[in-house]
């Protein structure tokens, strides 16, 4: 769920650009000297950043402990290069604040990891307010009667929430919680796709020898081009080239790109950067980025054309080992995958959490780091030649807590009268299980990479400013 801090707004945006931190890191390095030199690449998307709470209406948890009213409503984001984005919120118990962080992720990487209704989640955004944007024929499919455009939000946020976070969960408004039964009973029995990325590459990192084309690298996007082209300190005569040897500077969905490097290029490396314009799909997961103990996972309801970049490493040497170490998030283990690929003609060895591990030259092993859920890590690795890298980030694969029960797509139960719609300005509303519960921890605020929808909680007291 959605917290409204009382920390400034400015402060949190300024440590989210400063940290960079995603939840998943990349390097790759060669030679006497080995480190990425600069911030991991990012696993591709928008990143965007979490807007004010505006007019809302409330929604009622019911859990063993009672029950506790929060904002069920459309959340609204800015993407950094341009464009907007809109999302709900896919665990509940959990907070966030304006101002905060979010970067595009797959569901294997969020919330929505182990979820056996992430379908049913996806079915709801697609036949629901915004992407279903005619209140009448939405109202007329559910019986309901003067359905406003804030019904047709707290509809669709408590019908997520039933199958994201499995809790027992009540619109507060008559027609909204008519109109949830609806697509809580629609959705029972559907598993909708997984939509692709907007923009990612892959694999994030690639290293090899002077002499030969590195790669590939493949563009996976939903839009009809990618913009292509190595990073300005790339060393002369290194070239992005396609599968021909062709120098490019678009690429399409599934086109494989490859780094040139001439015979006798000293050992380095550079970024492959790939940048599109294109609608976000609805459904993609979106994780927090910020540093901090809580980060909000949501998913993505609707998208303008937005900016959506994602970039890939290559490094490469004349001799001895060549490591490419990437880290990725790895839910269904609990943890975060290390996978070190040796491109050289020398073994490469390296060493983490106080084991030592060995590569063959051609050869690449994967080994999981396992790590505590809903807090952060720091993994550092180090390696032959100085090679020496920190991976940073937060794992955060499992919704907070419960709320209770999940509802029952046939149960009927009365809905509260319809409440006067809460505006929300400029504040945010703090949740959490007391009143005592801080809306951020200042010092340990942390933001991980993942899609898609936002919502925000309100606690049944005033919300404090932001600013």
């Amino acid at each position: 769920m959605l917290t409204v801090g009382r920390r400034r707004t400015a402060r949190l945006a300024a440590a989210a650009l400063a940290s960079g931190l995603l939840a998943m890191g990349t390097v790759a390095g060669a030679g006497s000297a080995v480190a990425d030199g600069g911030a991991a690449p990012a696993a591709g998307g928008p990143l965007a950043t979490l807007g004010a709470l505006g007019h809302y209406e409330t929604a009622t948890i019911h859990d063993g402990n009672g029950s506790k009213q929060v904002p069920a409503v459309l959340l609204d984001l800015s993407v950094k290069d341009g464009g907007k984005l809109s999302a709900y919120c896919i665990d509940i118990n959990r907070e966030t604040d304006t101002g905060a962080a979010y970067q595009e992720t797959a569901w294997n990487q969020s919330v929505l990891a182990a979820n056996p209704d992430a379908g049913k989640v996806e079915w709801v955004l697609q036949n629901a307010y915004p992407k279903v944007d005619d209140l009448t024929q939405l109202g007329n499919e559910a019986g309901v009667k003067g359905l406003s455009q804030l019904d047709a939000e707290a509809a669709t946020q408590v019908a997520i929430w039933t199958y994201s976070d499995h809790v027992n969960v009540t619109a507060d408004n008559a027609n909204a919680e008519k109109l949830a039964k609806y697509l809580i009973a629609a959705a029972a029995q559907q598993n909708a796709s997984e939509p692709g990325p907007s923009l990612t590459v892959a694999p994030a990192v690639v290293s090899g020898k002077s002499g030969s084309k590195l790669g590939p690298v493949t563009v996976h996007t939903n839009g009809s081009s990618a913009q292509v082209s190595l990073s300005s300190t790339a060393p002369a005569g290194v070239k992005l080239v396609d599968a021909s040897g062709k120098p490019v500077t678009t690429a399409t969905d599934g086109e494989q790109l490859y780094v040139d490097v001439p015979a006798g290029t000293a050992a380095g490396s550079t970024t492959v950067q790939v940048q599109s314009t294109t609608t976000v799909p609805v459904g993609r997961a979106f994780n927090g980025t910020l540093r901090g103990a809580e980060a909000q996972t949501l998913i993505l309801a609707g998208s303008s054309a937005s900016t959506v970049s994602s970039a890939a490493t290559a490094t490469w040497a004349m001799q001895g080992p060549i490591p490419a170490v990437a880290a990725s998030v790895d839910c269904a283990k609990g943890g975060v995958d290390l996978t070190s690929t040796n491109a050289g003609d020398q073994p490469f060895t390296y060493t983490v959490g106080g084991k030592q591990y060995t590569v063959a030259p051609g050869k690449s092993q994967t080994v999981l780091v396992p790590e505590t859920e809903g807090k952060t890590y720091s993994i550092a690795v180090t390696g032959s030649n100085g090679f020496s890298k920190t991976f940073t980030g937060l794992l955060n694969c499992k919704v907070t807590g419960s709320g209770g029960a999940v509802a029952s797509p046939t149960t009927s139960a009365s809905a509260a009268p319809a409440p006067s719609a809460a505006s929300g300005g400029t504040n945010l509303a703090e949740t959490g299980s007391s009143s005592a519960t801080p809306v951020i921890a200042g010092v340990a605020v942390l933001l991980v990479v993942v899609g898609g929808g936002t919502v925000f909680f309100l606690r049944k007291r005033k919300a404090g400013s932001v600013g």
